[in-house]
């Protein structure tokens, strides 16, 4: 587990741009156990590709594009560990992995980035990336 001093700024980052903390499998399961429309979850991470590509990449892609998904949420690996399993539960059969940003559409898994698709990425890629799976699965 990490401190949440260490974490708190890299929380913050996404929570000051509309997103929700999912921190328990409750609430993992209370969103998507019922789950309608779209929503973005952001499995964020300590490692250096959650700050230099990832959490730029979203918060970029959601301020160049019209369509967005309905709901932004996000869990924190190496901290909330129970929403985190709970999450990957519902991403499998990809394999975990962190950072990695997962849409969801009526309850179904739609577009899921793995770590390995972030790292060596820069943030305007993976923007670029995130508009065009807005345009095909959001409103």
């Amino acid at each position: 587990m990490y401190p949440e001093e260490l974490v708190a700024p890299m929380r913050e980052d996404l929570v000051v741009a509309g997103f929700t903390e999912l921190k328990t499998a409750a609430d993992v399961e209370n969103h998507l156990g019922n789950h309608s429309g779209t929503s973005l979850i952001v499995i964020n991470s300590v490692c250096g590709c959650a700050a230099g590509s990832a959490r730029p990449g979203v918060k970029m892609a959601l301020q160049k594009t019209e369509k967005h998904p309905n709901n932004l949420m996000t869990v924190f690996a190496g901290v909330d560990k129970d929403a985190v399993n709970k999450v990957r539960q519902y991403t499998a059969p990809y394999p975990p992995s962190s950072p990695s940003i997962a849409l969801f559409k009526d309850g179904e898994l739609v577009h899921f980035i793995e770590r390995h698709h972030i790292e060596g990425r820069n943030a305007e890629m993976i923007s670029a990336h995130l508009a065009e799976v807005f345009e095909e699965f959001c409103n």
